[in-house]
């Protein structure tokens, strides 16, 4: 089958062979009433009251949201408001721990037999999708109404980040159980694990696993970025093509992130919410990279303290990774529930562009065939036509082309922000 374009990056994993550590819980938390893609939820705590982990503490109120729960046993210290981004504002309810991690009596195992009752309880979980997009997961289980085929994306193809691998060395039977009550629910008949081929034990491990199970099998796939993108590897793995202006869902295919199955799974056996996030601490300035388990909420010092991070020496700390990581520029900022690494650099430089040679790299990786090019001339020119002809709709931010490019242009940038030009999304933006 033929595979679609991409770029090969420099081996950053040097954190795949470190094991999982529970990080020691911190003095306090701090958690966000929006760590999803929907509306924020709405405190239901104040000040002064206790709470225990798994406690419901922000309610789900607008259908797009999803509850969020008490990472931490302790007292509510303050609820006030915390922005992400640097421009939204949401409330966010600080716990002070008390150490004990008490237990919530409200978290109980969960019995599931239709698919109304699973997606009632994977929105009560606070599942989000796990690889880092924060979409809610009950709302892909609602997309289609039937699927005929399940797609666990193990691919995790950015640098430094090995959360996903360390969950199918660790804990591959949790993937394959999660994979099972998912087919047994929704009658999905086939079940596909694409996995990059540099991950060679986890292969191994869900390999032998699958080999005693019906209709579920490992896809080893080139370890090429942007392999986890959700349309290359629904192609590379079935042969798929997902056109523009759809989604998997479309196709009637389920794709979630091998740890976002694995969760739905441990959450069905214990009723423990989601409370804690497995983030890889990685990039040059760190002295001791690794893989932290620590409640939502901790603040990201504790994770860069525990790797032993050169502070002084570090200029640049990204949420993820380089290709699509974002700036954190506040180090008492919480650790979210769709995080899945810190990339802490030292001695960045942003590189000056210059003008475009028409050299073509940016065209031939590009996966979805685009042309970041024109593109780019295109939104210089605020040429809505041109932008709509060139498809610059269908482009998923991976930045292969920024990337790739010898001048240095922001093209992957230019995309995104040529995409919010549109007619369809300036009238979505407007309501």
């Amino acid at each position: 089958m033929k595979r679609l374009n991409g770029i090969r990056l420099p081996f950053r994993k040097s954190t795949d062979h470190k094991p999982i550590v529970p990080l020691r819980t911190p003095r306090k938390v701090r958690i966000p009433m929006l760590m999803h893609k929907g509306s924020p939820c709405v405190p239901i705590v104040g000040e002064g009251d206790l709470v225990t982990v798994g406690q419901l503490i922000g309610d789900a109120a607008q259908p797009d949201a999803v509850p969020i729960h008490a990472s931490v046993s302790g007292v509510v210290s303050s609820v006030s408001d915390i922005s992400l981004d640097g421009q939204t504002f949401v409330p966010c309810i600080e716990i002070l721990a008390d150490k004990e991690q008490l237990l919530s009596p409200d978290c109980k195992p969960v019995t599931v037999t239709t698919k109304e009752e699973l997606i009632d309880a994977v929105r009560k979980s606070g599942c989000v999708g796990l690889g880092g997009s924060g979409d809610a997961t009950f709302q892909k289980l609602s997309a289609a109404e039937s699927f005929d085929l399940l797609i666990l994306n193990g691919a995790e193809c950015e640098p430094f980040l090995s959360a996903d691998c360390r969950l199918m060395t660790e804990s591959p039977q949790d993937i394959i159980a999660g994979a099972e009550l998912l087919m047994k629910i929704l009658k999905i008949k086939e079940v596909r694990i694409g996995i990059t081929e540099d991950k060679v034990t986890a292969i191994k491990l869900l390999s032998d696993i699958c080999s005693t199970k019906k209709g579920i099998d490992v896809c080893p796939l080139p370890a090429v970025y942007p392999q986890g993108a959700e349309k290359v590897i629904v192609f590379h793995t079935c042969g798929r093509i997902i056109p523009d202006h759809q989604t998997a869902a479309d196709q009637k295919i389920l794709v979630l992130n091998v740890s976002t199955c694995a969760f739905i799974y441990q959450y069905t056996q214990t009723g423990i919410p989601l409370t804690e996030k497995t983030v890889t601490v990685s990039g040059n300035a760190v002295r001791k990279p690794g893989n932290y388990r620590v409640p939502i909420g901790t603040p990201v010092m504790n994770l860069l303290e525990a790797a032993s991070c050169d502070l002084e020496a570090m200029n640049l700390l990204l949420n993820g990774s380089v290709m699509t990581g974002t700036c954190i520029r506040d180090l008492d900022m919480p650790v979210l529930r769709q995080q899945n690494g810190l990339t802490a650099v030292k001695k960045y430089k942003a590189p000056q562009k210059s003008p475009c040679f028409r050299c073509g790299k940016c065209l031939r990786v590009c996966p979805m065939r685009l042309n970041p090019m024109m593109l780019e001339q295109a939104y210089i020119q605020q040429d809505l036509r041109a932008l709509e002809r060139l498809h610059v709709s269908a482009c998923i931010n991976c930045g292969s082309c920024s990337y790739i490019c010898p001048a240095h242009r922001p093209l992957a940038a230019t995309n995104q922000r040529a995409k919010e030009i549109l007619p369809e999304n300036r009238e979505g933006n407007a309501s």
